[in-house]
């Protein structure tokens, strides 16, 4: 999987613009795209802010999760396309050195680039951007939908097994495995629909987002080359993230695991291999065996909003109440999670929330795959209401808040319409000053606010 956005990370670090909202980590690019995927299985949308998905970038959904046709490609003239062309097989000519030097044979490069031709429909893809938001709250009741519990339960039922022994080797709770693996792929119905050496070499050929793409068409012939997968297998996302976990090559070949022995990491038709690679994803970024994600909490009248960080039990002295009436850890760091506002159901989230948005970095994509796997294993989901008479900032708003702030001094980056981690700091600390309730929240009340004190 640091800025909003709609999927997990391995992507981000090709895939968005570094602006107002955060800096996004480049770990799991697939995973970014996976966060499409989720909605390719659920629907569509992206980074969440505060209480809207946060906008996505083109280059964080894949085409075969987009559910609106990519836009039509203007006419191009034979002379044009053989122009094209040529330009393409100068470039893959000018690849071969580069991954003969990474130990790729001839065979699997001439294999796996035979009829290969860059596809416009990618190329449009990158180009297109989404203005409108979806409410947190929509976006949460797809990823938790019947269908998705019903497959999820399902799934790890048959995989019982697999799910207990990878929780023991890699210490990461089996819930939150399963949670990806349903946002990721929906339990590996949806893995994608694009031969991977083919979106990564157009959008290398096209020089999309600098070297990135080069580096992981060079290492997907690598993965072809050590036989994890054939061509015909080697199937992902418009973007290049690949099996039921959504893996971009460059994290295949850092934390895919070969769980069954078999001499290979085969994250497309291995469930074992897939679940393992993610448990060990996720150990690898940080995960603490024994704590929770978080969990739904309810405040008491006349909380002091500016203790939003603290271990359990100061929060509990302050009164606060987990909305399932377990009682509180008795060891950990959590901090106040409002992702609609002190309007809408308020968590606690500790440091294994932050290391399911190094999966995919945005909040309500983590808090999505939380929940997914609570409810799969019994939990209730979200209980408290959600703001549903609140309207979501339109992009022109999200920028505008973002200029406001930032000519009163408060640092946002560059005003993208994206809300980060950067701008809720800054929205936070601008209701702390005026009196505000502090929940970091981007509403149409705080724009007026700000609108009137610029």
């Amino acid at each position: 999987m640091t800025r909003d956005r709609q999927f997990p990370a391995q992507e981000q670090e090709a895939l968005r613009p570094l602006a107002g909202g955060r800096a996004y980590p480049a770990a799991h690019l697939g995973i970014t795209i996976a966060a499409a995927t989720l909605l390719a299985s659920c629907s569509s949308f992206g980074f969440f802010s505060a209480t809207t998905v946060d906008t996505v970038t083109t280059a964080s959904i894949p085409a075969s999760r987009t559910a609106a046709p990519a836009p039509a490609m203007p006419y191009v003239s034979s002379a044009t396309q053989d122009a094209s062309m040529q330009s393409f097989s100068d470039f893959t000519r000018g690849l071969w050195p580069e991954a003969s030097a990474r130990g790729v044979s001839r065979r699997t490069f001439d294999t796996a680039l035979a009829g290969v031709e860059p596809n416009a429909r990618i190329i449009a893809l990158t180009k297109k951007q989404s203005e409108f938001v979806k409410p947190v709250w929509d976006y949460l009741e797809s990823a938790t939908s019947a269908q998705r519990l019903s497959r999820g339960r399902a799934a790890t039922t048959q995989w019982r097994e697999t799910f207990v022994a990878v929780e023991q080797r890699f210490g990461v709770d089996r819930k939150v495995i399963a949670g990806v693996w349903g946002m990721e792929t929906n339990f590996g119905s949806t893995m994608g629909s694009h031969y991977v050496i083919e979106a990564l070499a157009t959008l290398a050929h096209a020089q999309y987002r600098g070297p990135f793409f080069r580096n992981e068409l060079l290492t997907a012939l690598k993965i072809l080359d050590e036989g994890h997968i054939n061509r015909e297998g080697m199937i992902g996302s418009w973007a290049g993230a690949m099996g039921q976990t959504q893996f971009m090559p460059t994290s295949f070949m850092r934390y895919a695991v070969d769980f069954t022995g078999e001499g290979r990491r085969d994250i497309w038709t291995s469930v074992p291999d897939a679940l393992a690679s993610t448990g060990n994803y996720l150990r690898e970024h940080g995960w603490v065996t024994g704590l929770p994600w978080g969990f739904e909490v309810k405040l008491p009248q006349n909380y002091n909003y500016r203790q939003r960080n603290g271990d359990f039990g100061t929060f509990a002295s302050a009164g606060v109440r987990r909305m399932d009436g377990k009682a509180m850890p008795r060891t950990g760091e959590a901090r106040l999670f409002m992702p609609a506002g002190a309007r809408g159901p308020v968590f606690l989230v500790t440091k294994n929330f932050d290391v399911i948005k190094r999966y995919n970095n945005s909040d309500s994509y983590a808090l999505g795959v939380a929940l997914l796997g609570d409810m799969i294993h019994g939990g209730q989901g979200v209980q408290a209401a959600w703001p549903r008479d609140e309207k979501p900032l339109s992009r022109n708003e999200r920028e505008d808040l973002q200029r406001y702030l930032a000519r009163l001094g408060y640092p946002v980056g560059e005003p993208d319409g994206r809300i980060g981690t950067q701008t809720r700091a800054a929205i936070t600390a601008y209701q702390e000053q005026r009196g505000l309730v502090p929940d970091g929240h981007p509403s149409t009340a705080l724009l007026a606010h700000l609108r009137r004190n610029i």
